[in-house]
C-alpha cells in the first residue's frame, strides 16, 4: 500500500482537527482517559516516533496523532487531552468531549487505572452514552497485582457490554493485547454498550425531548445523549451542537418547546440545572461502584494505607513545607557537589583542545584578529558555557523528573494551592511555577492549562521570579565566589546549597507578593477552582 497522504477534516468548532491518513483505509482510534492512567505511555508504545503533533484548532492545547500497523490493519491514533468527565469544566475537557461527540472516530479506547477503577469508570459510562464503538483498556494491571487487586474482566465485559483488555503500558509485550482487540473489533457485531439510567423524573424529561429529536436526521449523534445535553443546556456545548447540526436545529420551535416542557417537568420535582448535574453524576458513580463490587476483589484492603501515611506527612500544614524545603535543599546539594567534578573535567578538556586548535590555526599564519575571534572569542566562550552550565542541568533535570515520577511534585502543588488562592490566583499556578524550576520558558508555555485569562496572565508575568535551571550555574558561581574564603570541601557545597535554596524561597515569596499586588490592582478578580489529582506513589 502506498503512503499517499490523505486528510479528513471534522465538523465542530473545537473538533476541526485535520486527521492526516497515510492510507485511505486507515482506522481512526481516539485514545481517551483520566490524567495519570498511562494514556501517553500507551500512545508512545503503539506509535513510537511515528507521530505528528500540533495544537487543537483555536486552542493552546496540544494534540498528537500517531500511526501504527498490525498484520491486519493500519491505524491513526489520536491522543485526546486527559479528562475526568465529559461534563466539561475546562478547555481540555471541552476538547475531549467535542472530539468524542463530533469527531466521529472509528473506535474510542478509554484507558483506566486498574488500581482505582471505580473512579475511572465514570468516563467510560459517559463515553458509552455517545458511541457504541468503545473499548475499555484497563492499564497498570501490574500495579494492581502488586497491591493484590484482582480484576475479573469477563464480568466487566458482561456489565458494560464492550470489549475489555488489560495492559501494563510500561511493558511493550502487553500492548499486543490491545492491538489484538483492535484488529478483531467489528462495529457491526458489537453488543450495544450499557446505557446509564437515571431517576424516573430525569428519564421522563429525556423522553420528552428525545421523542421530538427522533423526527430529525442526526448524523453520528446519539438521540438520547443529545436529549440529556439539551436538558442540561451547557452553553459551550450548545454552540458546538449549533455548529455541527446547524443553528436551525436548536432554534426549531418544536424542539425548543420540548426542552421547555422537559425542564418544566423537572422543576415540578424541584430539580434545577445544578441539581440535575448532581443527580447525573451520582447515578454514574453508583453504577461504577456496583460494577466494581461485582468484578474487583481487594485481597488487601489496606493497599493504599502506605500512600495515605506518606500524604499525612507531605501535605500536612506543619510538616509539608519543611519537607518540601529539605527536599529542594538535598537536590541543590547534589547538583552543586556533583557538578564540580564534571565541570572541572570539561574545563580541562576544552583547555587542552584550545591549545591544539590555537597552534593549528597559527600554523597557517592567519591575522591575529581572526585567531582571537575564533579561539579566544567563539570557542573559549562556548567551552566556558558548556563547562559551567551543562553539568548542573544534567544532574538537576533527572533529579527533578524523578520527583515528578514519584508523585512528589503534585503534593508540592497541593501545598502551594492555598497560598495562591489567598493571592486571588488559580492554584494551577503552583504547577507552572514548579515547571519554572526546570525552565521558565516551559513554565510560561505551561500557563495554558489555566483557563481564566486573568489568572493565566498572572502566572505568565510572575513565572520569571523563580530561578530556572539555566540560571543556577550563574547563581552557584556567584555563591562560590562569595563563600570561597569561609569554608571548603563538603561544607562549601552544603552552604552553597542552603544559600541557593534561600534564593529559591525568596523567588517564591516574591512570586506570591507580586501576584497579590497585581490581583489587587491591575488584574482584580476572584480565584477559580480546579481538580488536582494526587497520583499514587510509583517507582520512577
Amino acid at each position: 500500500m502506498g503512503l499517499t497522504h490523505k486528510s479528513t477534516r471534522l465538523n465542530a468548532i473545537d473538533s476541526k482537527l485535520e486527521i492526516i491518513k497515510k492510507n485511505e483505509n486507515d482506522i481512526i482510534v481516539a485514545l481517551a482517559g483520566n490524567p495519570n492512567v498511562g494514556k501517553s505511555t500507551i500512545f508512545n508504545a503503539l506509535t513510537g516516533m511515528n507521530q505528528h503533533t500540533g495544537n487543537w484548532p483555536g486552542k493552546t492545547v496540544s494534540n498528537a496523532q500517531g500511526y501504527f500497523c498490525t498484520d491486519k490493519n493500519s491505524y491513526v491514533l489520536v491522543d485526546i487531552p486527559g479528562t475526568y468527565s465529559l461534563m466539561a469544566h475546562s478547555t481540555e475537557e471541552e476538547i475531549a468531549r467535542n472530539y468524542l461527540c463530533f469527531g466521529n472516530p472509528d473506535i474510542v479506547v478509554v484507558v483506566c487505572d486498574a488500581t482505582c477503577l471505580e473512579r475511572n469508570l465514570n468516563l467510560v459510562l459517559q463515553t458509552c452514552e455517545i458511541t457504541n464503538n468503545v473499548i475499555l483498556c484497563i492499564n497498570l494491571i501490574d500495579q494492581a497485582k502488586k497491591k493484590n487487586i484482582k480484576i475479573n474482566t469477563k464480568k466487566i465485559e458482561h456489565e458494560l457490554c464492550i470489549p475489555v483488555v488489560t495492559t501494563a503500558a510500561s511493558k511493550k509485550s502487553s500492548i499486543k493485547n490491545l492491538t489484538d482487540i483492535l484488529d478483531n473489533f467489528n462495529k457491526k457485531s458489537v453488543t450495544k454498550p450499557l446505557m446509564p439510567r437515571y431517576s424516573n423524573e430525569i428519564e421522563s424529561a429525556i423522553k420528552i425531548i428525545e421523542t421530538e429529536i427522533k423526527k430529525h436526521e442526526l448524523e453520528g449523534l446519539n438521540s438520547r445523549w443529545l436529549s440529556l445535553r439539551l436538558l442540561d443546556s451547557d452553553e459551550s456545548l450548545m454552540n458546538e451542537i449549533k455548529s455541527y447540526l446547524g443553528a436551525d436545529f436548536i432554534d426549531n420551535s418544536e424542539i425548543t418547546y420540548a426542552i421547555k416542557k422537559a425542564k418544566g417537568h423537572l422543576e415540578e420535582y424541584g430539580i434545577n440545572s445544578d441539581k440535575l448535574n448532581d443527580l447525573i453524576v451520582s447515578s454514574l458513580i453508583n453504577i461504577s461502584d456496583k460494577i466494581v463490587k461485582k468484578s474487583v476483589i481487594y485481597n488487601n484492603n489496606k493497599y493504599s494505607v502506605r500512600d495515605r501515611k506518606i500524604d499525612r506527612l507531605l501535605t500536612n500544614k506543619i510538616t509539608g513545607y519543611p519537607i518540601m524545603i529539605m527536599s529542594l535543599l538535598f537536590i541543590f546539594w547534589l547538583t552543586i557537589s556533583g557538578a564540580n567534578y564534571p565541570s572541572a573535567l570539561l574545563s580541562r578538556t576544552f583547555s587542552f583542545m584550545q591549545n591544539y586548535l590555537s597552534e593549528g590555526l597559527l600554523y597557517f599564519n592567519p591575522p591575529i584578529w581572526l585567531h582571537n575571534l575564533l579561539i579566544l572569542g567563539i570557542f573559549k566562550t562556548v567551552a566556558w558555557v558548556v563547562s559551567v552550565m551543562l553539568p548542573p542541568m544534567a544532574i538537576f533535570f533527572p533529579l527533578f523528573t524523578i520527583l515528578e515520577d514519584l508523585g512528589f511534585l503534585p503534593r508540592i502543588a497541593f501545598n502551594l494551592d492555598k497560598p495562591f488562592k489567598c493571592c486571588n490566583a488559580c492554584g494551577k499556578q503552583a504547577l507552572t511555577m514548579c515547571m519554572g524550576f526546570g525552565c521558565n520558558a516551559a513554565g510560561v508555555v505551561g500557563c495554558r492549562i489555566i483557563d481564566s485569562p486573568r489568572e493565566r496572565l498572572l502566572a505568565i508575568l510572575t513565572n520569571n521570579f523563580v530561578p530556572c535551571n539555566g540560571r543556577f550555574p550563574t547563581i552557584i558561581t556567584l555563591i562560590s565566589i562569595l563563600i570561597i574564603g569561609i569554608s571548603s570541601g563538603v561544607y562549601s557545597s552544603v552552604l552553597s546549597a542552603i544559600i541557593l535554596t534561600l534564593v529559591l524561597i525568596l523567588g517564591i515569596l516574591v512570586t506570591f507578593l507580586t501576584t497579590k499586588l497585581l490581583s489587587s490592582t491591575l488584574l482584580k478578580g476572584v480565584p477559580s477552582s480546579y481538580t488536582l489529582e494526587l497520583p499514587p506513589y510509583r517507582k520512577p
